[in-house]
C-alpha cells in the first residue's frame, strides 16, 4: 500500500503544479505549448515502465498474477497506448462539448483539469471493481470480450453525430440546477436574481465527466484484457488520462485530417475483445500485442495522410 500511496501523492503534486503553477492565469493553450507538455507526459509515463520493472524485480509490489519484470514493463506499456489510443475518440466529443456550450479557449484547460480530476477517482472505482471481477468470476472476461467487440462494431457504424445539448446527461443537469448562458471569468457558479445557477462551464464539466465515465466501460476491459494485475492498470490508466489535456490542445484542431483513426480503435477494440474471448484457449505474446496496436495507429495515421478527402473540413473546438 505503500508504493500504492506514494504514486498518489505524486499525482496530487502534478495535478497541484499543473494548476497552481504553471496554469495559474487562465490562457489559451497554443499548439506549441501543448506539444511540448504531451511531450513532458508520455516522458513521465515511459519513465515510470523503468519503475515498473524496479517494483517487480525488486519484489517491492504484490504480484498477484505472477509476472515477470520485464512481462510487468510489457504490460504496462500496452495498457498505456491503449488508453491512450481510445482516449483519441474521447477528444472529438470534448472538442464538439466545448463548441456546444461556446466555452472560451482560455478556460478550457480549467475545465478539463476538474474533469480528469474527476476522472482519476471514478477510473480507480472501475478497475478496483473490475479486477474484483475477473479474479472472482472468471467468465466475466468473455462477456468483457464480447462487449468490446460489440463497441467495435458500434464505433465502425457510428456517424459522428453527437450533441451534447440532446443528450440524457445534459437534460438531466438542466432538472438539477438552474442554468444561465453567462460566463464570468472560470467560475462554474453564478448568482442571477437571487439564485444560484450553473454557468456553460459547469455544464461542460458534468458533460465532459459523465461521458468519460461511459469511455471508460471501454478502456477499462480492454486494459483488463491485457492484465488484471491491479498496479499497473491503475498507473497505465491514470498516466494516459494524465495526458490527454495536453493531447486535447494539440490534436483537437487537427482531428479531420486524422479522420481514418477510428478505423485503428475499431481495430484494436477487436483485438483485445478476440484476446480475452479466447484467452484460455490461445496465449497472446505480450510483443504481439504491443505490434497489433502499434501497427493499428500507424496504419490510420498513414491512411489519413495519404489517401484525400476533398469533402473534410476542419473541425475548430475553439468558439
Amino acid at each position: 500500500m505503500l508504493i500504492w500511496g506514494i504514486f498518489i501523492v505524486f499525482i496530487l503534486i502534478c495535478l497541484a503544479l499543473d494548476l497552481g503553477v504553471f496554469n495559474k492565469e487562465d490562457h489559451v493553450i497554443k499548439s506549441k505549448e501543448a506539444g511540448i507538455w504531451t511531450a513532458v507526459w508520455f516522458s513521465i509515463a515511459m519513465a515510470f515502465s523503468g519503475i515498473i520493472y524496479w517494483l517487480f524485480n525488486a519484489k517491492l509490489i504484490e504480484n498477484p498474477t505472477n509476472i515477470s519484470a520485464n512481462t510487468a514493463v510489457l504490460k504496462y506499456i500496452t495498457g498505456y497506448l491503449i488508453e491512450l489510443s481510445l482516449s483519441i475518440d474521447n477528444v472529438f466529443v470534448i472538442a464538439v462539448i466545448f463548441s456546444s456550450f461556446a466555452i472560451p479557449a482560455k478556460f478550457q484547460h480549467r475545465v478539463l483539469f476538474w474533469g480528469i480530476l474527476g476522472a482519476i477517482i471514478f477510473r480507480a472505482l472501475m478497475i478496483v471493481f473490475g479486477v474484483a471481477l475477473i479474479n472472482k468470476f472468471e467468465w466475466i472476461i468473455y462477456v468483457f470480450g464480447a462487449f468490446l467487440l460489440f463497441t467495435a462494431y458500434k464505433m465502425l457504424k457510428s456517424e459522428d453525430d453527437y450533441n451534447p445539448q440532446e443528450s440524457t446527461i445534459y437534460k438531466w443537469v438542466k432538472k438539477l440546477f438552474p442554468v444561465t448562458t453567462t460566463i464570468e471569468g472560470h467560475a462554474f457558479f453564478l448568482v442571477e436574481n437571487g439564485k444560484k445557477a450553473a454557468t456553460p462551464l459547469f455544464l461542460a464539466l458534468i458533460v465532459i465527466e459523465l461521458t468519460d465515465i461511459l469511455f471508460a466501460l471501454d478502456s477499462i476491459p480492454a486494459i483488463l484484457a491485457i492484465t488484471a494485475d491491479p498496479f499497473i492498470v491503475f498507473t497505465s490508466n491514470i498516466l494516459a488520462i494524465l495526458g490527454l489535456r495536453s493531447m486535447y490542445f494539440l490534436i483537437s484542431r487537427m482531428l479531420q485530417k486524422f479522420r481514418y483513426i477510428n478505423y485503428s480503435l475499431v481495430v484494436i477494440l477487436a483485438f483485445v475483445g478476440l484476446k480475452m474471448i479466447f484467452s484460455h484457449l490461445i496465449e497472446v505474446p505480450e510483443w504481439l500485442s504491443l505490434a497489433v496496436i502499434i501497427l493499428a495507429l500507424a496504419g490510420g495515421i498513414l491512411a489519413s495522410v495519404y489517401i484525400k478527402d476533398s469533402s473534410s473540413t476542419d473541425i475548430d473546438p475553439q468558439p
